[in-house]
């Protein structure tokens, strides 16, 4: 229970500064990166790999991609996976030579028990407005979802108590929903807009987190033969 209190107590005193406001002009969004991990286990022992990938808000091309990789010394605890994921990403971000704009997280940001999925928990660390895209939901207090039409860019909001938490978003038709949260320093609206504006054909995730998804399996075949 030890470091559950203490994630619980760092976690507590970021709550208060989340904000669900854009601090910023999406014309002046320019880079976007794509963030995300995968797990395995030798021996005892477990390891990670975090991925980034930045494209371009325009073009939609990548201009960088980077990865790093490790042992995992935080112990897994339900709802506080952010602090188990943070040390890889400040990692792998150091690796970077251009500074995205804005950081898009294979995860939740504000559709977390507390708030503070991997995407609010990390913003403070990155300092830039971030989303969260989650392929599956997490259920908080029991609350259920309501399916949208079966419309590309319809949505509907997840509510718990009356305070919206995110949002499921159908990004093409006949396909399963994603789960949008807003991160920290952007709104619900905003999130839906940009994630829309990176989803191509031949997937229902923005490019921007199924490339970083995509090499984060390529990385890990490779770290594991």
């Amino acid at each position: 229970m030890k470091n559950e209190e203490l994630f619980k107590r760092e976690q507590e005193k970021w709550i208060s500064k989340i904000s669900l406001k854009n601090n910023f002009e999406l014309a002046d969004i320019h880079m976007v990166a794509g963030i995300d991990i995968a797990y395995w286990t030798e021996g005892k022992v477990d390891y990670g790999v975090c991925c980034i990938v930045v494209i371009d808000y325009i073009t939609k091309q990548i201009i960088e991609e980077v990865e790093y990789w490790g042992k995992i010394d935080v112990p897994y605890i339900s709802g506080y996976l952010a602090f188990r994921e943070l040390p890889l990403i400040m990692e792998a971000t150091k690796k970077l030579q251009c500074k995205p704009d804005l950081y898009m997280f294979d995860g939740n940001g504000y559709l977390h028990y507390r708030n503070m999925g991997i995407a609010t928990h990390a913003s403070f660390y990155l300092n830039k407005p971030t989303i969260g895209v989650a392929k599956s939901y997490l259920k908080i207090k029991d609350t259920d979802f309501q399916m949208p039409k079966n419309e590309m860019g319809d949505f509907t909001y997840i509510e718990v108590d009356g305070d919206v938490y995110g949002a499921v978003l159908i990004t093409r038709k006949d396909v399963k929903p994603i789960f949008i949260s807003c991160g920290n320093w952007i709104d619900l609206e905003t999130s839906i807009k940009i994630t829309l504006h990176f989803v191509e054909k031949n997937s229902r995730l923005p490019i921007t987190t199924r490339y970083a998804d995509l090499a984060t399996h390529a990385s890990r075949r490779k770290y594991t033969q």
